[in-house]
């Protein structure tokens, strides 16, 4: 089977996104081959007459990786390529969900003629498994991508072993895309599907909370509302199919708990929140459209996890802003305009790891920093350069000449 029909797994992603997901672990491991080669240090002057001064990297040691269920080998990959680039060794535990991507991506690494050790696959809950791991006295660093509950456990437990260890956390999101009168409508709703509803809504970057002012509202509400009509959502391998289903009965329910909440709230669905039954069983849920929501409610504050994306309605740019940053989490923020004024305000203002200018909040490149503020992120930054923030320790040596 190939390593892009493992990605789809239980997540049920479709197949032109375990392709894609696949090709970019590829890009991954590529971009890393090359920073193998690209360490660099500094020499540099010291104050003291006689002495010189050099700055350089090394690695931090063992490392574990625990990774989450939505993307299976696209997170494993970004995680494990710059662990072992910057000279350390790894142990992964994957979510017990798709542990068959992992376990496909380590043959692979295995057939690459790694050292025996410097490698190594762990599979279980994360409660046994992933706890063990993060305990180990022999582990100097642990990678987490998952929830925020979790990600704090992990975090206390990191600081409390001895000797303490260190931590990087990626953990939710509820992000923000802000849609001004100005923008062009045909690229909004384009962002906006595609941020919320793709993934089946089921990635940290989604477009959970869409924030739209008043000149616009009505015809966004519209137009997405129309454009949600033609969404297929069947069995991901099917051709033609855009969203998969819901990766398990627990998330499901979790989703149709949040639609239920909204509603109980006063928040009206305009759009999907049913369950679909289709030819290939399956936990199939049409993609929710809520429209007069407060920023205040639940659904606009906690992360779902779903296809479901709630619509709020304000007066200009600044109070777009204002609700766009009121939130615990500070992962991805996207605005759609075509005013290079208010496009440049966002950018800098934005309380965001990551901003988008007509572009999905969800997407993103390989070669450059992933990682938010707040309650999304702890630590260093992932991918790209960046990577080697989180993977080296930093050593300052004197010498007197």
């Amino acid at each position: 089977m190939s390593l892009a029909a493992f990605s789809r797994g239980r997540k049920a992603r479709t197949l032109p996104e375990g392709i894609g997901e696949a090709a970019r672990a590829g890009q991954i491991f590529l971009f890393f081959s090359g920073e193998c080669l690209r360490m660099a240090g500094e020499k540099i002057a010291s104050v003291r007459p006689g002495v010189d001064v050099e700055v350089t990297r090394e690695p931090i040691g063992v490392v574990g990786l625990i990774t989450p269920w939505n993307f299976p080998i696209a997170i494993p990959a970004w995680k494990i390529a710059p662990a072992l680039a910057y000279g350390n060794t790894v142990v992964i535990k994957p979510a017990d969900l798709v542990p068959g991507s992992v376990y496909v991506l380590a043959q692979i690494i295995a057939k690459a003629s790694i050292p025996p050790g410097v490698f190594n696959l762990v599979m279980g809950r994360g409660s046994e498994v992933g706890q063990a791991l993060i305990e180990h006295k022999d582990v100097a660093a642990i990678s987490f991508t998952g929830s925020v509950a979790t990600g704090r456990r992990i975090a206390a437990t990191c600081i409390a072993t001895d000797p303490m260890k260190k931590v990087q956390l990626e953990m939710g999101g509820k992000n923000p895309m802000v849609v001004l009168d100005d923008a062009d409508l045909k690229v909004a709703v384009e962002c906006a599907v595609n941020g919320a509803f793709f993934s089946t809504g089921q990635r940290c970057t989604a477009s959970s909370r869409l924030i739209v002012t008043e000149g616009v509202h009505d015809r966004f509400i519209d137009a997405i509302s129309e454009r949600m009509k033609g969404l297929v959502v069947d069995d991901a391998l099917k051709a033609g199919t855009q969203i998969g289903p819901v990766v398990d009965q627990a998330q499901l329910d979790q989703d149709l708990d949040y639609i239920r909440i909204g509603q109980s709230e006063g928040a009206k669905l305009v759009a999907g929140g049913e369950l679909l039954n289709r030819e290939t069983p399956g936990f199939y849920l049409s993609p929710a459209l809520f429209t007069d929501v407060d920023n205040r409610m639940r659904i606009a504050r906690e992360e779902i996890f779903g296809p479901v994306a709630t619509v709020t309605r304000v007066k200009d740019y600044d109070a777009a802003l204002g609700v766009a940053n009121d939130t615990s989490f500070g992962l991805s923020a996207g605005i759609c305009t075509t005013s290079l004024k208010h496009a440049s305000h966002f950018k800098r203002n934005a309380e965001a790891g990551m901003v988008m200018v007509n572009l999905p909040t969800a997407g993103v490149d390989y070669h450059v920093p992933f990682g938010g503020r707040k309650g999304s992120s702890y630590g260093p930054r992932e991918q790209g350069r960046y990577a080697q923030e989180f993977y080296t320790t930093v050593k300052t040596a004197y010498t007197l000449a």
